[in-house]
This record gives C-alpha cells, structure tokens and sequence, in this order.
C-alpha cells in the first residue's frame, strides 16, 4: 500500500537479471554465504551429523533446517549468478551515427567555440534540441554521465539540453557531469542543482594585435629565427588534399606516440585516425620541405576562434618546432580574420591559494606543484603564458559530496580510454 502511494517515486526502468555482476560483487555474495554457512556449522557443531537430518521435519529441528537453508540458497545463487553470467553481453555505450554528425556539423558552423569540433571525433554521443539548432556532447563512465563542454548552439536550446540532459541520467541512475564548463553558463548548471569545481583555466590569445615584436616577445621572437635557420617550413594543408599526406602524419603520430610511451587520448581531444584527421585543415611543419611536426586544426564558421587538436612531432623536428607552428599558425589565424587562438585548458592552474579556499583548491593547488611525475602541470601554464593569452577558467559541474571523487575517477578514465590504460600511462 505505502508503495502504491509512492509509485511515481519510481520512475527509473530496471531489470534485475539485467544488472552485471562484477567479479567483487560475485565474490562478495560468495563470502557472505560461506560466511552464514560456517556459522551454522558452528552453531550447531554439537549435533551429530545423519543422513536423516535432510529429513528431518520438526518445530525444533533447527539443525535440519539450516542445513537445508543453507543448499538451498547456494543453489539459487549459483543459478541466479550463472543465468546472469550466460546472458547476452551487454552493448557498449553508443556513439553518434554519419547523420548525426552531419546534423551536428550544420550546427558547428554557426559556433563561435571551436571545442565543437570535439563532436566529430566520433566517440561521443550528440543530444540534440528539438529545433535542432543546438547540441550536447557526452558520454557514459561508470555511473557518470559526462558532458564535454558547454552545449553548442543557441541559447534556448542549450537550457532545453542541459535538463534533458539532467532527466536522462536521472532516468538511468547516473550521475549529471559537465566536463570543462564556462563560467558564463555556470549559472544553467546550478540551476540543476550541481556544484562547481574550477578545474583549470583556458588560455585564449588575442590575434588582432599579434606579433612578435617588443622586449615580451623576445623568447618567441628567437625561438622562430632558430627554427627557420634549422630549415623550418610552414603550410596549412587544406582538409581536401590531405590523402597523399596522410601518411607520412600517421608515421610522425605513431613516433610521438612511442617517445612518450603513451596511446592516443580520448573524448576530451582527437585520435589519430584517418577518418578523423582528414575531417580538418593540418598546419604542418617541414624540416628541409619533409613533414616532420604537424597539428590539425579546429576552426569556427564565424572567424571567432581558432585552435588545435593533435599535436605531434617526430625526431626530425627542428629545435622548437611546437614554439614555431604556433607562431605560424596566429599569424596564419590574424591574417584569415581570425579573433582568437585558443591554446586549450592549463590543468589545475588558477586556484585560490588562499588559506580559507576550499579543500579542493588546497589539494589542486599541491598537486599542481609537486605533480610532476604524473604531468607537468606547472610547465604546460608556463609555455602557455609566454603568448600573454587571457586566462578564462574551466569548471566541472557535479553534485559535490562523497560523489566527487568516483566523478573525477571517471572523467579520468574516460580521458584515458579505459582503467587499464589511466593506471599505466
């Protein structure tokens, strides 16, 4: 009855046989029936063991009856646990189709942010608005349901997302993350009752005025004459006309990737595929006119922003070949009208240091100094600082509490493409 009155309390679709164990949770029941069963056994040790105890039926025939309890429950279990083990496996989390993303190029078109690139990477999922002029980008780890960014589109549509979005992991049991989200829409997801935790801080360099003159630039300014003595080149290679390079950029991937002993990343940034790179203009860096560094680049429709994704270099790069394609490619970006270059997220950087500032920027802020062994953080907002950007900080949207840290747990395994590979990279 009090379950009837509370129906719409449960909204949630489930199946029980449809539920996964994993192998703790098998082990875990295991235990506690082996664990009932000895105390059974040491409760009644003083009866003597018959094969007439099986049927032995009595008002106080204790013994008897836990012996049968007892097979009875390690039947069902292993029943229960093989029945589960023998279903079908249960798909993998889905990613966006070819129409999918076509819809969400027409919208990538109109954005001023080039993380909308992201989409394309094609391991994501795309949450659409009914006037589909607007999307989300997301998906599944753990329990979290992880949003990157903000949602792309127009205004209307980005507040229809974020609670749909809300619904749908709610629905599901999940978690609501937004991953690497804005201040300026911070207020959407306090609404949903999320907390934000600044994560880091992006790093946005204004092209109009970009040069390499004057006493600041100097660093710079040497970096690039060094590199055009050693031989450097530069060129933007055209999305159209990337077949014939497309080879000699997967060799480069593939010795960056060696030198770093590292796979590729995730969700957050590309993966070196064909299907994937061939989708972008690549600003490429020639040593002595071979290719020998490159970058794929992520641009707007609107001329708001530009930035990359993939950055790799190979052995034959000349000495500061990553300071001089950034060199190139803002002065590429001003001279095709473009407002920003986008240098991406400096992790961690940015957190108060105050002694009252919350647990969080007091543990970022350590990792951010003495981290080095896991990334050098401190290095990364360093290099970035050299091009005087304008630092606009990135946040994680979630519910805070005891929840946070399985959270963060999962971004990072999303990020690194799975458990096995964030604990050996």
């Amino acid at each position: 009855g009090v379950l009837t009155l509370g129906r719409r309390a449960f909204y949630r679709p489930t199946a029980i046989l449809s539920e996964r164990f994993t192998p703790v949770w098998v082990v875990s029941i295991a235990g506690v029936i082996v664990l009932a069963v000895w105390i059974g056994l040491m409760s009644y040790r003083h009866v003597g063991y018959s094969h007439e105890l099986w049927w032995t039926f009595a008002l106080d025939g204790n013994a008897p009856r836990m012996l049968r309890a007892s097979v009875a429950v390690i039947l069902l279990a292993t029943a229960y646990v093989l029945l589960n083990m023998l279903q079908p496996a249960r798909a993998e989390p889905t990613v966006a189709g070819p129409e999918e993303l076509e819809r969400a190029r027409a919208v990538i078109a109109k954005s001023d942010l080039t993380i909308a690139n992201a989409a394309l990477s094609g391991d994501k999922r795309l949450l659409f608005s009914d006037a589909g002029d607007a999307f989300l980008m997301y998906q599944i780890a753990g329990r979290s349901w992880i949003a990157l960014g903000d949602p792309v589109g127009s205004q209307s549509g980005a507040e229809e997302l974020v609670w749909r979005f809300r619904e749908m992991s709610d629905l599901h049991g999940g978690q609501t993350v937004f991953y690497q989200a804005s201040g300026e829409r911070l207020s959407l997801y306090v609404d949903l009752g999320l907390a934000a935790l600044k994560i880091g801080e992006e790093a946005r360099v204004p092209l109009r005025d970009f040069s390499l003159q004057g006493a600041a630039r100097a660093e710079l300014r040497q970096a690039h004459q060094r590199a055009q003595r050693d031989g450097a080149g530069f060129e933007v290679v055209p999305a159209e006309r990337l077949e014939e390079l497309l080879p000699a950029l997967q060799r480069i991937s593939d010795s960056w990737l060696a030198s770093k002993s590292t796979g590729e990343k995730r969700f957050s940034v590309g993966a070196f595929t064909p299907r994937y790179v061939r989708q972008f203009p690549v600003a490429v860096v020639r040593s002595e006119g071979v290719p020998a560094a490159f970058a794929n680049l992520w641009t707007t429709g609107t001329k708001a922003e530009l930035s990359v994704d993939l950055m790799r270099f190979g052995p034959d790069a000349p000495r500061g070949a990553m300071d001089y394609l950034f060199i190139e490619l803002m002065s590429w970006g001003r001279a095709q009208g473009y407002t920003w270059f986008n240098l991406g997220t400096a992790p961690l950087a940015g957190l108060e240091r105050h002694p009252l500032a919350p647990a969080w920027h007091r543990v970022g802020n350590f990792v951010f100094r003495h981290g080095e062994h896991f990334y050098n953080f401190e290095g990364l907002r360093r290099y970035k600082a050299k091009f005087e950007p304008v630092w606009e900080p990135k946040y994680l949207a979630a519910r805070g509490g005891i929840s946070l840290p399985r959270v963060l747990v999962d971004v990072s395994v999303l990020i690194a493409g799975g458990m096995k590979e964030l604990l050996t990279r």
